[in-house]
C-alpha cells in the first residue's frame, strides 16, 4: 500500500487549504492515520491523528482550532483543513498510517507510524 499526499500549494496568511491523503488500496484500513510537517530547519512535528473509528481525533498544540482532520467512511482518503494559515505553518505535510493497536497515547508519535506518503509542501506569505 502506498499513501499520497496532494493539496499543497501556496497561499496568504490567513487563507485556507484542504490537504488529501489517498491509499492505493481502496480498503486500506489501518488503525490509526496521522499528518505531520517538517518546517525549514525544524523537527518532525505532529499536526493531528485519528482512530479508524473515527472516534478518536487529536490536533498538535499549534495547530488546535484552526486544522481539522477528518474522512468520509474510516477509510481512504483522509483530509486535513487547514485555515487561517500562519507563516510557520510552511512546512512539507506528510500523512502516515498506524497499521496495528497500539495505545491512544501514540498517536502524536511519528515512530508509531510504519508507512509514510511522500509530502506535500505548504507554503504561507505575507
Amino acid at each position: 500500500v502506498q499513501l499520497v499526499e496532494s493539496g499543497g500549494g501556496s497561499v496568504q496568511t490567513g487563507g485556507s487549504l484542504t490537504l488529501s491523503c489517498v491509499a492505493s488500496d481502496p480498503n486500506f484500513n489501518p488503525w490509526a492515520m496521522g499528518w505531520f510537517r517538517e518546517g525549514p530547519g525544524t523537527e518532525r512535528e505532529f499536526v493531528a491523528a485519528m482512530r479508524s473509528t473515527g472516534d478518536t481525533i487529536w490536533y498538535g498544540d499549534a495547530v488546535k482550532g484552526r486544522f481539522t482532520m477528518s474522512t468520509e467512511n474510516g477509510k481512504s482518503p483522509w483530509y486535513l483543513q487547514m485555515s487561517d494559515l500562519r507563516n510557520d505553518d510552511t512546512a512539507v505535510y506528510y500523512c502516515a498510517a498506524i497499521l496495528t493497536a497500539r495505545w491512544l497515547s501514540s498517536l502524536q508519535y511519528d515512530f508509531s507510524y510504519k508507512l509514510w506518503g511522500q509530502g506535500t509542501q505548504v507554503t504561507v506569505s505575507s
